[in-house]
């Protein structure tokens, strides 16, 4: 299952397209993912997550890399 949140589990819904006429056809609504940085146990990794998940504050991002000494 490729297209989920890493966070809220949320997944595709699927329905009918509807036009004028009520002629029904099959459609699937797609979740609004990103691809974000964020820190799992302590590992900076990347994860899908939605936007509203990113939003809402349940993504933590990582902590910002350090520059090596030159």
């Amino acid at each position: 299952m490729a297209q989920h949140c890493h966070f809220c589990g949320k997944i595709p819904m699927s329905g009918h397209r509807v036009s004028h006429a009520h002629n029904v056809t099959n459609r699937k609504w797609h979740v609004n993912l990103k691809t974000v940085r964020t820190a799992v146990g302590g590992v900076s990794r990347r994860a899908q997550a939605c936007t509203r998940c990113i939003r809402s504050g349940k993504v933590t991002k990582p902590a910002p890399r350090k520059k090596p000494a030159a």
